[in-house]
């Protein structure tokens, strides 16, 4: 499991600004929303990788679990948890019947966010996978301390 202690999700800034709005309000359950069954599947942490034109990882949070179902069952048991209104649920949707919910808490704002030329440098590879991927305890251990 050492090797999949942590998933870094690729995330818009409009999304991870509003999950940022919502912890500061006290909000401390949230879930971010992909179409289909996404990744993390297993994991202690999530870290929050902003894409361009930020391209930053700029948090991290506890991962709770990841729920997968069909999407009007899921809006109305987790939908309070995501960040998106139901019409914006919708749109991102764009009509997919299974949805996963990826469910965290006790989320961190970096004071010190990662670029992405340190992130690619660090892990020894050229491009990011768009979908996000899983990192070791030690890659996560050292993201943090950069970040804090």
């Amino acid at each position: 499991m050492s090797e999949k202690h942590a998933y870094v999700v690729m995330i818009k800034e409009k999304w991870w600004n509003e999950f940022c709005r919502l912890n500061r309000a006290g909000k401390t359950n949230h879930a971010y929303v992909q179409s289909g069954s996404a990744p993390p599947k297993n994991a202690k942490l999530i870290f929050f990788y902003v894409v361009k034109p930020v391209g930053e990882i700029q948090g991290y949070a506890e991962f709770r679990e990841r729920v997968v179902g069909e999407t009007d069952t899921m809006w109305k048991e987790y939908g309070r948890e995501s960040c998106l209104s139901e019409n914006q649920y919708d749109d991102l949707l764009r009509g997919a019947r299974k949805v996963s919910f990826i469910r965290f808490t006790n989320l961190h704002e970096s004071s010190n966010p990662i670029l992405s030329n340190d992130i690619l440098a660090s892990l020894g590879v050229n491009r990011l996978p768009r979908r996000g991927f899983y990192i070791s305890k030690e890659v996560a251990d050292t993201l943090i301390k950069i970040m804090e």
